[in-house]
């Protein structure tokens, strides 16, 4: 019976393709599109302010409670802190890539490869809650400070309006290093990509046609490996744009997208709003992939 299954298959490749793609077309067509079509549905409903029940009737009030001041500062938070950490991600990961990519010698580049990819291996929340115990007041961080006669430097930093906080551990700052931590693989790995595309061939026609390093770096590394800084951008972006869970357990009472939707399903039931304030993130990410498409980045995946 199984060798005449095999060899049917075998003969019929087409009926062969479709077996195999049917469990993941099932998967992401019923299950993840199927509930990203029952968030849409929802987020037309509307939360009865009187009864607190929700009114499944077409209506965009849930859309209009979007544009209220505090959610609109919600949204340019989230979007600010995610652009924040792109950036430095992409400075932070560009010297990484280009050292796994063209400096490392073959010994050396597999424990660079670990060393990246590490963190991945451990659990995420427990990542986020050491960060939160290495940037507490008493912490590894305010040691460092305090131990080189620098703690007036921490105090000031802290004491800055919008990334201060009580502790690195409760502010906008230490969201931000820990947002960082976290994605930075994310960056690294399309960068290193990316890079070793680059032919060696071609830098050293630069070479040979007279060109410095730093111009060659500039006028051929830098822009064929921009695909791969814009394709580790849509992963620092977008995983920043939708997480809360930083957000609760380092930041103060500004909520990011994550946390008010959390706040609004959980807390107060309202699932019309809270739906309508996921599809934000949504629509930005939309956009942002439609640029990074004409930006090439999708061939650097």
């Amino acid at each position: 019976m199984l060798q005449r299954t095999s060899n049917f298959l075998y003969l019929r490749p087409k009926i062969l393709l479709a077996v195999l793609l049917a469990p993941p077309v099932f998967w992401l067509g019923v299950v993840y599109f199927g509930a990203l079509l029952v968030l849409l549905v929802n987020s037309f409903f509307y939360l009865d302010d009187f009864s607190g029940v929700i009114v499944r009737e077409f209506s965009l009030r849930s859309y209009a409670e979007l544009f209220t001041p505090a959610n609109i500062d919600i949204f340019r938070r989230t979007a600010s802190m995610a652009a924040a950490v792109t950036v430095a991600s992409a400075v932070l990961a560009f010297p990484l890539a280009y050292t796994m990519a063209r400096k490392a010698d073959r010994r050396i580049k597999p424990l660079i490869y670990l060393s990246v990819m590490l963190p991945l291996w451990s659990s995420y929340l427990v990542r986020v809650y050491a960060w939160k115990l290495i940037l507490a007041k008493e912490g590894v961080v305010s040691w460092v400070f305090e131990a080189g006669n620098l703690g007036w430097l921490l105090d000031r930093i802290l004491a800055l309006p919008v990334i201060g906080g009580p502790s690195l551990s409760i502010s906008t700052l230490g969201m931000f290093i820990v947002f960082v931590y976290v994605w930075l693989p994310y960056m690294v790995l399309p960068i290193q990509a990316a890079l070793e595309r680059v032919p060696g061939s071609l830098l050293e026609a630069s070479g040979d046609l007279g060109a410095r390093p730093v111009e060659t770096f500039r006028r051929i590394t830098l822009p064929l490996a921009f695909p791969g800084v814009v394709a580790g951008s849509i992963f620092t972006f977008s995983l920043t744009l939708g997480d809360f869970i930083v957000p609760t357990v380092l930041g103060n009472s500004s909520f990011f997208i994550g946390q008010a939707v959390y706040s609004h399903q959980g807390t107060s039931g309202n699932i019309p709003l809270a739906a309508a304030m996921t599809t934000v993130p949504m629509a930005i990410m939309v956009v942002y992939l439609l640029v990074a498409r004409k930006l090439g980045a999708f061939e650097a995946l």
